[in-house]
């Protein structure tokens, strides 16, 4: 799906952009410093149980699960949200509850957010976090691990 804009961003103009397209990771990392960087990641689904309010907070740990897959501490997140018009405002409100009070779990800000309306609901965040350069864990790192033994 990327593959169009592959050229447009080549990893060795972006010294600083330690994880990007060229990685299979669900997160983009960029450097800060010598020691900090940041993680940034969106993800969403469709609801994969019943209850509105669970849905939001399974959707919600899984977004900040991908901060924490590579090693880093999320603490701001906006939501993402396309919902069908139709659909009851309680439920709206119960999924939008659901993910503000699970990232409050984790320490997480949740700042805002977009939402369109679409036939099928869907929910998840924007989660950014920082992580430490040297504790940074990235799929590539870890196939190089397991693939050594």
């Amino acid at each position: 799906m990327l593959r169009p804009i592959k050229n447009v961003f080549k990893a060795e103009e972006y010294p600083d952009l330690l994880v990007g397209m060229d990685s299979p990771d669900d997160a983009a990392v960029w450097k800060l410093d010598e020691d900090r960087a940041i993680v940034i990641t969106t993800d969403f689904f469709t609801p994969v149980v019943d209850d509105p309010y669970h849905f939001g907070s399974i959707a919600a740990a899984n977004s900040l699960s991908d901060v924490y897959a590579m090693g880093g501490t999320p603490f701001l997140a906006l939501n993402v949200a396309a919902l069908p018009p139709d659909l009851p405002a309680e439920y709206t409100s119960e999924i939008i509850r659901g993910g503000a009070e699970k990232a409050r779990e984790a320490g997480v800000v949740i700042a805002g957010g977009h939402t369109v309306q679409d036939t099928e609901p869907k929910y998840g965040l924007v989660a950014v976090g920082f992580v430490d350069v040297e504790h940074l864990l990235t799929k590539k790192a870890l196939s190089r691990v397991i693939c050594s033994c």
